[in-house]
């Protein structure tokens, strides 16, 4: 990796980071034990942003992993660039050597991580500033947790952080699986880096839905808080990239249930309950979509019928 800005005081694996862009005062926070793990994939727009507001955070993670899965259109150097930005060591580059969808990419930046923790975001997401700092007390009070997550909301980027209300309340979850939505938004979600599962590098969509279902449904400790600690920049279903096909992430998201099934954590009953409800969720998102771009389509001008 490139040499990065050596003024900044970086004091990986010690009690605090002076952290700040480069040529900033920065004024020493103390560190997390969290590797943070960011799948990149032709977002040179929006990286910069997304790792912005992971620097900002009250808590700072003691490290950021951009995992560059074969973009080809500059975004590895943008990636290289905004590490550059950052104190030496702070952020690293990762690469595969080609594409493996971002399975792949968490699973590589996973394989890497020194933390006892991993946090995952996507590059075109972006944290709350007190992120970090509420879920690593959380899991401070309660070290049997595995998993905890917590909600999003779709924002713009100009718009500020939503207030986080306290004391938060921490609920453990029950080992099933929940039958209306998945509570485990990914960049939500801070894990146990030693734990036994990894994401399907077979599955382009639902991957992550997999993932947490399988910590969830072996019994694993999960908890989530209900503070909004993360936010999507564009509707989280029917706009673009691998989540904008709605027909393929149904389909994705019903093998799911059958994997699920077959590895015996899930039973036949609960699996058809909630592939019920997904169709119902799926005719739901169908017309909130279209509904969308109704509204969106610019509206023809009014006829001047006086001349």
């Amino acid at each position: 990796m490139q040499a990065n800005n050596e003024t900044d005081n970086l004091h990986i694996g010690q009690s605090t980071i002076g952290l700040a862009p480069a040529g900033a005062a920065a004024a020493p926070r103390q560190v997390a034990p969290v590797s943070v793990v960011v799948p990149c994939y032709r977002c040179a727009d929006t990286i910069g942003p997304a790792v912005a507001s992971v620097a900002a955070q009250t808590l700072i993670p003691a490290e950021v992993l951009l995992v560059d899965d074969c973009s080809c259109d500059g975004t590895l150097e943008r990636l290289h660039e905004v590490a550059r930005s950052y104190p030496v060591g702070w952020v690293k580059v990762l690469t595969l050597p080609r594409n493996g969808g971002p399975s792949a990419a968490r699973n590589l930046g996973w394989a890497h991580a020194r933390q006892t923790y991993v946090a995952f975001l996507d590059a075109d997401d972006t944290w709350h500033p007190e992120k970090l700092s509420i879920q690593m007390k959380a899991l401070a009070e309660d070290p049997q947790i595995a998993l905890i997550a917590h909600s999003m909301n779709v924002q713009s980027r100009t718009q500020p952080p939503p207030v986080v209300r306290h004391p938060v309340t921490v609920r453990v979850l029950p080992s099933k699986l929940p039958l209306l939505g998945s509570p485990f938004p990914t960049a939500s979600i801070v894990l146990r880096r030693d734990l036994p599962f990894r994401f399907d590098e077979n599955r382009r969509r639902a991957e992550d839905f997999m993932l947490w279902a399988q910590v969830l449904l072996s019994g694993h400790r999960c908890a989530r808080i209900d503070p909004v600690l993360a936010s999507w920049h564009k509707a989280p279903f029917g706009v673009g990239g691998l989540s904008g096909d709605m027909p393929a992430m149904y389909a994705a998201a019903r093998d799911v249930r059958r994997s699920l099934h077959a590895l015996g954590l899930l039973s036949w009953p609960r699996m058809r309950t909630a592939d019920a409800l997904s169709l119902l969720r799926y005719g739901r998102r169908i017309v909130l979509t279209r509904a969308r771009r109704f509204s969106a389509r610019p509206q023809a001008a009014p006829i001047d019928q006086t001349s």
